[in-house]
C-alpha cells in the first residue's frame, strides 16, 4: 500500500521560480555588499580628510549666521573684503565680550561652590553613618581610602589624560582659528562659491549642483536661526527661574543652555542637569526641586509650542533620528561631533529627498518662488541666474 501525505505535490513551475528568487536575492545581495563596501571606503577617507573636513564644516557653520549682516553691508556698496572684515571682527568682539563679562562671575562662585560641595559631602558623611545605612567611620573611611588608593594607582593614566586633554585644547584652537579664516574667505567670496562648484561639473549635473548648493546653505542657515531662537527662550525662562531663586551662575547657566540648544534634545538635558545640579549644592533639595520643575515647563513649552511653530521651514527630522544622529556624532568626534550630527543628518536629508525627488520626476531643482538656477558662461567664467520657470507655490496652490 502506497504511503500519501497531505502535502501538495511540487508542480513544475516550482524549481524555475525558486531558482529565480536565489538569482535575484543574489544579486541584491552583491550590489548591497558593493554599497556597503563604498560607504566604508568613504567613511575611512573622510575620517583621514576629518582634519582639513572640521575647519570647513565649522566656518560654513558661522558663515551662515554672519552672512545677512555681511550681504546688508555689500548691498550698501561696501568692498566685499571690508563688509567680510568688519561682520567677523565685530562677532569675535562681542563673543569676547561675552567670555570677559561671564569670566569675573564664574571665578568668584566657583570657590563658594566648591566650599558648599564639601560642606554637602560632609552631610552625606554624617548622614550614611546614620540609620539607615549605620555606616562607622572606619568603612567611610576605608571607602575614602580605597578611592584616593585607585586614583593614585592611576596617576600616569590620569597625567595621559592630561596631556591628551592640553594637545585637543592645542588642536582645537588650530582647528578654530583655521575655520575663522575659512570664514572671512566664504564671506568675502560667497556669492562666487555655487558658479565656482557647477563649473566643476558638466553641462546636465550643472544646475542640479547649484540648486543642492543653494538647499544645502538655507538648511544650514534655518538650523542656526532655528536653534539660536529655541536656545534664546530656554535660556531666558530659565535664567529667569534662577535668578528668582537667588541660584548662583546665572549668566554661566543661561549662556550654556543657550550654546547647549545647538545640540537639540541632548543639549538642553546637560545644561537643564547643571542647572539643577548647583542649585542643589547652593540653595539644596527644594529648590533644586523647583529648579527641576522649571526646566521641564520650558522644555515642554519649547517643544509642544515653540517647536511646531518653527518647525514648518526647517529640516523636518523625527525626534529618534536627532537622538541618533547626536548619539553617533559623540561617539564619533566628541562634543565636536554631536553639534555637527544634526546638521549633517539635515544635509543628508536634504540630498536624499532631492533625489527622491528627481527619480519621481518633480523637478526638485526648482524653488518655491518657482525659480531655477540656470549656469551659463564660457572660457572666461561661469555665472549662475535664477530663471523663472513656473508660478511661485503660494499661486499654485491659490488656483487650485
Amino acid at each position: 500500500m502506497p504511503e500519501t501525505s497531505a502535502t501538495p505535490a511540487p508542480s513544475e513551475g516550482r524549481g524555475p521560480k525558486l531558482q529565480r528568487g536565489l538569482r535575484a536575492l543574489a544579486i541584491t545581495s552583491a550590489q548591497v555588499l558593493v554599497v556597503l563596501a563604498a560607504l566604508y571606503v568613504l567613511g575611512s577617507v573622510l575620517g583621514r580628510l576629518w582634519v582639513i573636513l572640521l575647519p570647513i564644516v565649522l566656518g560654513l557653520l558661522i558663515a551662515t549666521v554672519l552672512w545677512p549682516a555681511t550681504r546688508f553691508l555689500r548691498a550698501h556698496r561696501w568692498p566685499p573684503a571690508l563688509a567680510a572684515a568688519t561682520v567677523l571682527l565685530t562677532f569675535l568682539a562681542l563673543f569676547g565680550g561675552l567670555i570677559a563679562a561671564i569670566a569675573p562671575s564664574v571665578a568668584n562662585q566657583v570657590t563658594e561652590l566648591a566650599d558648599q560641595a564639601t560642606a554637602g559631602l560632609q552631610d552625606v558623611q554624617e548622614w550614611v553613618q546614620g540609620p539607615p545605612l549605620n555606616l562607622g567611620e572606619d568603612q567611610v573611611g576605608n571607602a575614602v581610602e580605597s578611592v584616593i588608593d585607585s586614583i593614585q594607582g592611576n596617576a600616569q593614566n590620569i597625567a595621559g589624560y592630561a596631556v591628551t586633554g592640553v594637545s585637543a585644547v592645542g588642536n582645537g584652537l588650530v582647528t578654530l582659528v583655521l575655520a575663522l579664516v575659512l570664514v572671512f574667505f566664504f564671506l568675502k567670496d560667497g556669492p562666487r562659491w555655487v558658479p565656482w562648484l557647477a563649473a566643476q561639473t558638466g553641462p546636465k549635473a550643472a544646475r542640479h549642483v547649484a540648486a543642492l548648493s543653494y538647499k544645502t546653505w538655507e538648511t544650514l542657515g534655518e538650523f542656526i536661526r532655528q536653534q539660536a531662537l529655541v536656545g534664546f527662550v530656554d535660556a531666558l525662562f530659565i535664567g529667569i527661574g534662577l535668578w528668582i531663586l537667588d541660584v548662583p551662575l546665572v549668566l554661566p547657566l543661561a549662556v550654556l543652555t543657550f550654546f547647549g540648544a545647538f545640540i537639540p534634545i541632548i543639549g538642553a538635558f546637560v545644561a537643564g542637569a547643571f542647572a539643577v545640579l548647583i542649585a542643589l549644592v547652593d540653595q539644596g533639595f527644594t529648590t533644586a526641586l523647583i529648579v527641576l520643575a522649571i526646566v521641564l515647563v520650558v522644555q515642554q513649552l519649547e517643544g509642544n509650542v515653540l517647536q511646531p511653530i518653527i518647525q514648518g521651514r526647517g529640516f523636518n527630522l523625527h525626534a529618534a533620528v536627532v537622538i541618533l544622529a547626536v548619539t553617533a556624532g559623540s561617539s564619533l568626534a566628541g562634543i565636536i561631533g554631536a553639534f555637527l550630527g544634526v546638521p549633517v543628518a539635515a544635509l543628508i536629508a536634504v540630498v536624499y529627498r532631492y533625489v527622491r525627488d528627481e527619480l519621481d520626476g518633480k523637478a526638485p531643482e526648482v524653488a518655491d518662488d518657482g525659480t531655477r538656477a540656470r549656469v551659463d558662461g564660457d572660457e572666461s567664467g561661469t555665472t549662475v541666474t535664477r530663471e523663472q520657470v513656473a508660478a511661485p507655490a503660494g499661486e499654485e496652490r491659490g488656483r487650485t
